[in-house]
């Protein structure tokens, strides 16, 4: 696979499932946002590899562990496979800010992992998340940066998000996943589209 594969990067909180305060801390907590597991559906039908990088800080606290964290995934999965999605791994930072660790976004980390399990360079890789350091840490890596205005970028000021575009100036914003996915799916219509002209009976050029 490697170079040709087609691999998205997603977050998971706030991008995938409804995101909490107090973090999510048990399989019963993970609830998916609406439309977001259909559209991970699209992204595979359409031949998109989906992966997933996640701050998981709440290990680090000791607000619940592996096991719940394994649980929680299970049940993404489990709910994926019902609606045709799937995603192919989800690489997670279990570290607190204090651990000043090199995994935690928007240190680029985890996308150096994912680089090296796929080996491959994440260069024009699509990423989506719903915080300045999810699309800090694609941008540092060479992705292509996507924000979901849902989880915390749904409350976030005009001024804020005016920042984050002169910080990374060739970031797309999207209302949710499912528009997140839409895009990405009609982009790459168009441009296969333009490679081959389909001819219609009466000769038009569509």
């Amino acid at each position: 696979l490697g170079e040709a594969m087609k691999l998205v990067i997603l977050d998971r909180d706030g991008t995938i499932n409804h995101e909490r305060e107090d973090y999510i801390k048990s399989p019963e907590e993970w609830v998916p946002l609406p439309g977001a597991l259909e559209a991970i559906a699209r992204l595979n039908h359409a031949g998109w590899h989906v992966v997933v990088a996640t701050n998981q800080s709440g290990i680090g606290r000791g607000l619940f562990d592996m096991v719940s964290l394994n649980a929680m995934h299970a049940k993404m999965n489990q709910m994926l496979a019902k609606v045709g999605g799937r995603v192919e791994a989800v690489f997670f930072c279990p570290h607190t800010p204090e651990d000043h660790c090199t995994c935690r976004k928007p240190m680029p980390g985890l996308f150096q992992m994912i680089g090296q399990r796929f080996g491959r360079n994440l260069d024009g890789v699509p990423m989506v998340g719903d915080l300045p350091r999810d699309v800090l840490a694609a941008q540092s890596v060479g992705c292509e940066p996507h924000l979901v205005r849902t989880g915390q970028a749904a409350t976030m000021p005009e001024a804020a998000l005016q920042a984050l575009r002169q910080k990374v100036p060739d970031l797309t914003i999207h209302p949710n996943l499912s528009a997140f996915a839409d895009y990405l799916i009609l982009r790459e219509q168009r441009v296969q589209g333009e490679d081959s002209p389909v001819s219609t009976h009466t000769g038009e050029i569509r």
